[in-house]
């Protein structure tokens, strides 16, 4: 009998362990600790949702605690909506009965969607409170979220629930064109600085219009969205000197997710593209940010591209990317992307003075000036270069050559380096690449010295008087004036930027 006797024993302890509860708790006494006391939710356009943010509340008693509500302090009527270690409450707006171990932690994921009309009208803050139990037991977290409002550009959806495209050669991609009298936006070939544009898909400028971006204008894309000029179409970007570092008066182009960790991201957006056949093209005191290509130029109508005082940085394939273009740029800034901060392709024409090419992305694959006249297996293949000439700029990067030259002997390829400071390999025996022996195409060359920038990694490609390229230009390329408005010294600094002292 003893074996069955220790089988009962065994199961009437298997019975009575399974038929208790993983732990007992007792009501929390409003001891919790919380990893911030306010969460901000970074600037978020109206109607379009915040990123997720975390907040992490601990239980540092030594006793397993049931916190007896977790809720939003506006109810049902918050515009936050939460989840408590992955739990959805009711409707992502309160929570009863929350059990937290002792010595333990809880995640609590925030978010939020509002309208302007939902802000404070003085300070355009939208805020509340997550409120942990209540009384005297009661514990708060503030909520905190600027609200921008904006002017909202995208395709029409129609009544069959297809939405409108553009067609782009043999297909079609989620775009639309812009309206100069559309019934809600009025002139939409217009941007002023009166609110940020947001746009979703393509903006397109119809055959024949001109797009006009007055100075302080903000337009911000959506992921795989971005501007094209069509045929016969011009784009003028009237942008100005700014006062202070705010850039008040540039014309600003960037992603649509304002929040700090993706000031710096590449490859937000698409591209700003001049397609073949767009006229008259004007930029000026632009700022282009994170995009896929800052600025994609094809093939013009044989005016030229005017594209000063300009600034391109974190682009995920190129700067900008010409191919048989014809541009005149003056005191341009091109810093990090993925191939090439400047490509000149497929032949071309193309001037550029007091210009800073950078190219610090990580990858040895990548250059700051890529230059060639040919693109393989297109018809023609090869198309002539003109010109490209670069009179003192500044070409550097984090690679030992950031200056690529590639040609095919059977079209025209003319280029012309004068006053510049470039960073390449000084021992190659490649004949394109002799700086101090091709009078032909180098000129006062300096090799391999440091620019000294400010600090790259903040797009800061500001000099001093201890760089190289310190009062190394010559000054019959001289523009008067640098990007920011400062008046150059004889003989002048190379790039785009005057020397001044470093803050402090």
């Amino acid at each position: 009998m003893r074996p069955y006797s220790l089988l009962f024993l065994i199961g009437f302890l298997l019975l009575v362990c399974s038929c208790r509860s993983d732990f007992e708790t007792v009501a929390s006494t409003g001891d919790l600790t919380f990893s911030k006391d306010t969460i901000y939710l970074d600037t978020v356009f109206t109607n379009i949702g915040s990123s997720t943010y975390r907040l992490k509340v601990y239980n540092k008693s030594k006793n397993d605690i049931t916190i007896p509500t977790i809720k939003l302090a506006k109810g049902l009527n918050s515009k936050y909506r939460m989840t408590v270690d992955g739990m959805q409450g009711s409707e992502g707006k309160s929570f009863k009965n929350v059990d937290l171990l002792a010595k333990d932690s809880l995640y609590i994921f925030i978010e939020t969607t509002a309208n302007i009309t939902d802000a404070s009208p003085s300070d355009f803050l939208y805020t509340d409170q997550i409120e942990f139990d209540a009384g005297t037991n009661l514990q708060k977290v503030e909520l905190v979220t600027l609200i921008q409002d904006a002017v909202f550009l995208y395709p029409k959806r129609f009544a069959d629930g297809t939405t409108e495209t553009l067609p782009l050669a043999d297909e079609k991609i989620y775009g639309f064109y812009l309206d100069e009298n559309d019934p809600v936006n009025g002139n939409e070939l217009v941007f002023t600085n009166q609110k940020p544009y947001v746009i979703y898909g393509y903006a397109a400028v119809p055959t024949g219009k001109k797009v006009v971006f007055n100075s302080g204008s903000r337009v911000h894309f959506h992921a795989n969205s971005g501007l094209i000029v069509s045929n016969n179409a011009s784009i003028n970007i009237n942008g100005s000197k700014s006062n202070s570092a705010l850039s008040e008066n540039e014309v600003v182009f960037e992603g649509d997710r304002l929040e700090p960790e993706y000031a710096d991201v590449p490859g937000q957006w698409g591209t700003i593209w001049l397609t073949n056949g767009s006229t008259n093209n004007i930029i000026n005191h632009l700022t282009i940010k994170n995009a896929t290509i800052g600025l994609l130029i094809q093939n013009n109508d044989g005016t030229t591209v005017s594209i000063k005082n300009t600034q391109i940085y974190d682009s995920s394939n190129y700067g900008i990317l010409a191919q048989t273009a014809k541009i005149n740029g003056e005191n341009i800034v091109i810093n990090s992307a993925g191939l090439a901060s400047l490509s000149c392709s497929y032949g071309g024409n193309y001037k550029f003075s007091h210009s800073t090419f950078n190219n610090n992305w990580n990858s040895s694959s990548q250059v700051a000036v890529s230059i060639d006249n040919f693109i393989t297996a297109a018809v023609p293949e090869v198309k002539d270069l003109t010109q490209a000439t670069f009179n003192n700029c500044i070409i550097y990067g984090s690679y030992s050559n950031e200056l690529s030259l590639s040609k095919k002997t059977t079209a025209t390829f003319a280029y012309q380096f004068n006053n510049c400071l470039i960073k390449y390999d000084a021992t190659t025996t490649n004949p394109d690449y002799q700086f101090a022996t091709d009078p032909a195409h180098y000129s006062a060359i300096i090799l391999n010295l440091s620019p000294k920038f400010y600090n790259i990694n903040l797009n800061k490609l500001n000099i001093d008087a201890t760089s190289a390229a310190f009062a190394k230009g010559n000054t019959a390329y001289s523009i008067p004036l640098d990007i920011l408005g400062n008046t150059r010294t004889t003989p002048p600094d190379l790039g785009a930027y005057q020397n001044k002292p470093f803050p402090k």
